[in-house]
Order: structure tokens, then C-alpha cells, then sequence
């Protein structure tokens, strides 16, 4: 297992963190997506810890809290150290008790949802904060200021965002520089190879500002698993039969899955493992969250770390999996050539960002 610096801070994570979606689930959506129980999670957080992830992630609004609860009774039934486990929850959807200020990114819902998610945790403090999403009620500059007041009061050791677009996290970049205020470190996105729409915007800001990046669904909701393809359409039962989320362009990721299946077969691992071990070549992505409903499931995503894709290997899963050509893009590429042909030849190495 590697570390990696998170954000613009001195922490390091691993390149693994295990997410905590499965448990607790009790019917709706999260009921769909799993229902671990305590002594199934503690075994999943045990396993993980072993083997070199320090890096949970889970959410209030997982399973109504339960996720929370199961989550922080692990570490207190594994009696893992408290420095030895970085902990991330987020902040944004209704949890409990329903009212009209029980969502969004108020200062209030900010402030109450903290103490709410500290005492399911059994933590006095939560070492990353992140928002759930956008809410367009709330101005960008009332939910930063709360989050750094959390991260004054110590509560809070680093905040970060979830599901929003570049120019909403640029913005607030902004604000956070020009008031002196805690600053986002991390994004957490959706992005696989079947799903890089996030290299549009995001991965550029993020890179420009040394933001971390976060990863979830790094198998597509399961369609990057190997259990699907053209002619394998899943288990009765299984993710992407029940709860087809997230939304991909199905073929382009046919496409990949026939690509990475030629080159798991060579390299005799799975699938999922070639879909997770290209995320970790990405030098954008920080850390890839992984979930599991059975030990084998986990043990199979943690042997991504070892696998090391060749250039030919990177190169056919690029062309495979590339976006389609969009506005500004191209035009970028149509005119910045010369300029980083330039830039190449000072420096005396390339750098592909556009110009």
C-alpha cells in the first residue's frame, strides 16, 4: 500500500480508503446497495487496516446513520488508535429527525449536523468534513465560514467537497483565500475509465490548485466488476440489476471492458483490479474509495495496488475510454501546440496541460 499527500496538506493517505456504503442498509437505496451488520463490518475494517488502508469514508446520510454507527463502533471493537485512522464523513442531506432546516449547507444544518455525526462516530473529532453536494439556497461564502469555524473550534481537521462542478469549487477556493478561511482539500467525484467526464474541468482546476482527488464508484456501480459485458448482463440481484447508478454511456464502456479483459487475462488478475489500478496511474487522483460486501471482494480490490500497467497497457485503455472532442477543448489543442512545444524544449520536459 503507497501514501499519497492529501491536498495542498502535510497528511498522507493511503491510495486506498475503504468506503462504508454497505453497511447498515435497511431497504430503499442503500438497502439495495448493501446491509452489513456490525461483526460483518468490523471484519471488512479489520481487513482493510491490515493491510495497510488508513483512510474510512462513510456519510450521515448513509443508511439513515447507521453507516455512522457501525463505522465508529469498528474502531472502538478493534480498538484501533485514534492517530493511526483518518476519518471522513460528510454533511448535506437529511438525517433523523425531517424539518425544513434539516438539509442543505445552512450554517445551522452544518453546525447541528457535526455534533450528530461526532456522537454516531463515538469521535471527538472528525479528521475530514466534506460537503454532499451543492445547495443552491445556501450562499458558497455562509457554508465555508461554518466549516472553518468547525475547523477553529477543532471539531474538524480538514474540509473538503463532494459533486460539485469546477467554477463552484473555484469560487470557493476564492473566498477561502481572500477571508483567510480553511480551504477545500479535496474533491471527492465520480471517475472511472467508462466515466472521465471529470478531466473536462475539474481534474484541471484541481491539479492547478493542488486539490486532492477522491474517487467514488471506481468500478461504475459494478459494471466495471467483470461481471458484465455485451453478452454477461449480472447476477439476478447483483448492483447494476437493481440500482443502475451511476449513468454511463454503456458501449464506450463495453469498449473498455473488452479491452481491460484482454489484459487482466494476460496478467491473470480480474477485471475490477485492471478498472482500479488505471485510476491509481492517474496522477490527478489521491485516493480511490472502495467498497465491499465480502472479504473477497476487498481482497480482490487491495491487490490493484500491485498491479503495474505498461505504457501500451495505458495507451489502449486511453484510446478506448477517450471523450469525445468538446468546446473549448479542441480549440485548446488546435492552438496551444506550438506554445507547449516551447515550453518543452526550456524546460526540457513536456507538459500536456493546454495553453
Amino acid at each position: 500500500m503507497r501514501y499519497r499527500k492529501f491536498g495542498r496538506t502535510g497528511l498522507f493517505v493511503s491510495e486506498l480508503c475503504l468506503g462504508t456504503m454497505t453497511f447498515g442498509g435497511e431497504g430503499g437505496i442503500y438497502g439495495q446497495i448493501g446491509n452489513l451488520k456490525q461483526a460483518e463490518a468490523d471484519r471488512l475494517i479489520g481487513r482493510s487496516v491490515e493491510a495497510g488502508i488508513n483512510f474510512i469514508d462513510t456519510a450521515d446520510v448513509y443508511s439513515d446513520g447507521r453507516s455512522e454507527i457501525i463505522t465508529g463502533q469498528a474502531l472502538k471493537n478493534l480498538k484501533i488508535p485514534r492517530d493511526q485512522v483518518v476519518v471522513a464523513t460528510k454533511v448535506f442531506g437529511e438525517t433523523g429527525t425531517k424539518g425544513v432546516n434539516s438539509r442543505g449547507l445552512s450554517r445551522y444544518h452544518i453546525m447541528e449536523g457535526v455534533q450528530a455525526s461526532l456522537k454516531r462516530l463515538q469521535l471527538d473529532h472528525l479528521d475530514l468534513y466534506q460537503i454532499h453536494g451543492f445547495d443552491p439556497a445556501t450562499p458558497i461564502e455562509e457554508a465555508v465560514r461554518a466549516l472553518d469555524n468547525l475547523v477553529q473550534r477543532g471539531y474538524v481537521r480538514y474540509i473538503g467537497v463532494s459533486n460539485w462542478a469546477a467554477w463552484q469549487i473555484m469560487k470557493a477556493l476564492g473566498i477561502s483565500e481572500r477571508l483567510g478561511l480553511a480551504r477545500f482539500e479535496s474533491l471527492q467525484a465520480y471517475y472511472t475509465i467508462a466515466g472521465r467526464d471529470l478531466e473536462r474541468e475539474a481534474i484541471p482546476l484541481l491539479q492547478s490548485e493542488s486539490v486532492g482527488l477522491l474517487v467514488w464508484s471506481p468500478l461504475a456501480g459494478g459494471l466495471l466488476s467483470g461481471k458484465y459485458d455485451r453478452h454477461l448482463k449480472g447476477e439476478e440481484g447483483s448492483r447494476r440489476t437493481v440500482f443502475d447508478f451511476p449513468p454511463v454511456n454503456v458501449e464506450r464502456a463495453y469498449d473498455c471492458i473488452d479491452v481491460m479483459r484482454n489484459i487482466a487475462k494476460v496478467k491473470n488478475v480480474s477485471v475490477a483490479q485492471i478498472a482500479i489500478a488505471w485510476l491509481l496511474h492517474q496522477k490527478a487522483v489521491t485516493s480511490v474509495i472502495i467498497g465491499a460486501k465480502r472479504a473477497e471482494q476487498l481482497d480482490d480490490n487491495i491487490a490493484a495496488t500491485t498491479i503495474k500497467l505498461n505504457d501500451d497497457e495505458l495507451a489502449a485503455l486511453g484510446k478506448v475510454s477517450a471523450l469525445p472532442s468538446e468546446y473549448p477543448g479542441w480549440m485548446f489543442a488546435f492552438q496551444g501546440e506550438n506554445r507547449r512545444k516551447q515550453l518543452a524544449e526550456s524546460v526540457g520536459a513536456s507538459d500536456s496541460r493546454p495553453i
